[in-house]
């Protein structure tokens, strides 16, 4: 069995050692030499997992070497393989984040090894703020662009990515014919884990952001250097700092994406289905 089958655009140099160890040892514990399209669950995403489709394979992010258990509460740790429609699809339910200290390799490691398996698709999701007050919690809106506020270059050496149409137009309107009503928003990455402030928000709104959140655009820039075709897609989980007059708390998050669980995991099929 040919254990690593990478896209045809994607730059082998940049897939390291690491990467196409991990995705080895993914082929073996899923049975399959190669996967079509990754998911990345985020923050309240995961109650969605179950309407994705049922896993011909599951494992835990620790059978994997370089993989480290999730350190946030939301994300289950685990690594399924589905068969939707004859595309084997690699799950993953969890992510690390930039403000766990472990470096923005460790965080876009799960990229490069999701293109040493073969992807050639890459479905970011993320619970989040959102600036728009039309948007109520359990809103899913579609990323058409992003601003990377971590201060942080996933990429290394002189190797200049173009980043125009970086949330590919072609993958949002393949959801819009799913979804006809799917918003769009500019998502901005902070580095976390403290939550934005009012001002920062105020920011944020006059550059042109209507989400923010800690996780997605180190992960997305190293997709699009690797070749990938990127889907962005944010739960709105409650409104940002200051436009509500409540507190903020990780805790609604989760609630947040266990109410629309059902709707997510329906659209995400959906869209995969047409992929």
């Amino acid at each position: 069995m040919n254990l690593i089958n990478t896209p045809v655009n994607a730059p082998t140099d940049l897939l390291n050692a690491a990467a196409l160890e991990s995705a080895t040892a993914i082929a073996t514990l899923a049975g399959i030499g190669k996967h079509d399209i990754a998911i990345v669950l985020g923050s309240g995403w995961v109650p969605a997992a179950e309407m994705i489709g049922a896993p011909a394979a599951e494992f835990d992010m620790t059978e994997v070497p370089h993989f480290s258990a999730p350190g946030v509460l939301g994300h289950s740790g685990k690594i399924r393989s589905v068969d939707i429609n004859g595309k084997r699809v690699l799950v993953f339910l969890g992510r690390t984040h930039f403000y766990e200290g472990k470096g923005v390799d460790a965080v876009t490691h799960l990229v490069r090894t999701a293109a040493a398996a073969g992807c050639e698709t890459m479905i970011l999701t993320n619970g989040c703020g959102g600036l728009n007050p039309e948007w109520s919690p359990g809103t899913p809106v579609l990323i058409k662009d992003h601003i990377n506020f971590t201060g942080n270059s996933p990429l290394h050496g002189a190797h200049f990515v173009d980043l125009t149409d970086l949330y590919s137009s072609r993958l949002r309107a393949m959801c819009h014919e799913v979804e006809p009503t799917l918003p769009e928003g500019v998502y901005v990455q902070f580095p976390g884990p403290m939550f934005e402030t009012p001002a920062e928000i105020t920011m944020v709104r006059n550059m042109g952001g209507t989400l923010v959140g800690m996780s997605t655009a180190l992960e997305a820039i190293v997709a699009r250097s690797l070749g990938m075709e990127i889907l962005g897609i944010s739960l709105v989980t409650n409104l940002a700092a200051g436009m509500s007059g409540e507190p903020l708390n990780h805790e609604e998050v989760l609630q947040a994406g266990k109410d629309a669980a059902v709707r997510m995991g329906d659209l995400l099929a959906k869209i995969i289905a047409k992929i």
